[in-house]
């Protein structure tokens, strides 16, 4: 009953990624603050948007300057924003009926991107717009995931990382590239920020995506600080683009749409927002 949502749901969760919309953007809005103060004032800004504008945060937010950004669940949101660095935000609103967003956006802390930043950014981005492209009433649950690792792998053998040629890491035998993507693409989304995680594997991780579901769309690249595996400059990058879309009768519509996610939109974005 709740990996299908019905209209007054749909309604509930887009108010909820509405609301959410507005915490990134008081972010930005604060940004010389954010500069002062570090991780703590994003976290800060974003949950008094979330307590104004609905019940509370969804789930912890993460708010992740520089290395803090390999760290999956980075939630202490006490280190610095340092110019030059990227910033990982991870962040919901619940709503006062207690369905839950869950965006992320990674953003330069100069409000531009490095030319090495742009091409790792971008490599995310093509593997999210093939995932949301591979999702639509019908396909496996898993298509986004499985569509988004083919660009991920690729770009990391375009990068001379992979240890072996890219069809053989993409075998499930392998999957050698996981080391830098850490993560599975999509989850339901819904009264839960991990809705229905209990589900029946056959309904839902291993089920076919029907209309009205809603799950996220989160590919990532991490390199850890203290990966040898990669050159150093690449080290302590983590990058992370997450959407929430619902399953319509042809595709997918975002939720999130609102927030810029191409590197163009974002500078642009940013440049607007901090005046």
């Amino acid at each position: 009953m709740r990996l299908v949502k019905d209209a007054w749901e749909l309604g509930e969760l887009g108010e909820a990624v509405d609301a959410t919309v507005l915490g990134f953007e008081d972010g930005i809005r604060e940004w010389e603050q954010v500069l002062r103060y570090g991780e703590r004032w994003l976290e800060g800004t974003f949950f008094r948007r979330a307590r104004a504008m609905g019940n509370d945060i969804g789930y912890d937010s993460i708010v992740a300057g520089g290395p803090h950004a390999t760290t999956l669940h980075w939630i202490d949101n006490t280190g610095p924003v340092r110019p030059g660095d990227l910033i990982l935000c991870d962040m919901g609103v619940e709503n006062r009926n207690l369905y839950t967003a869950d965006v992320t956006r990674t953003m330069p802390v100069s409000g531009s991107f490095t030319p090495l930043q742009r091409d790792l950014y971008t490599l995310v981005y093509d593997a999210q717009e093939a995932s949301i492209a591979a999702l639509a009433p019908g396909r496996p649950f898993l298509a986004g995931h499985d569509a988004a690792m083919e660009v991920l792998a690729h770009g990391l053998a375009d990068l001379d990382l992979l240890p072996v040629p890219v069809e053989e890491a993409l075998d499930p035998s392998s999957k050698v590239y996981a080391r830098w993507t850490l993560h599975g693409v999509s989850h339901m989304l819904g009264m839960d920020v991990h809705d229905c995680g209990q589900a029946a594997p056959e309904s839902y991780r291993d089920g076919i995506l029907a209309e009205n579901m809603v799950l996220t769309v989160e590919p990532g690249l991490y390199f850890q600080a203290d990966d040898l595996l990669v050159p150093e400059e690449l080290r302590g990058i983590g990058i992370r683009i997450e959407d929430d879309v619902v399953v319509t009768a042809d595709g997918v519509r975002n939720l999130s749409a609102a927030l810029p996610r191409d590197v163009a939109g974002v500078e642009e974005w940013m440049g607007r927002l901090r005046g």
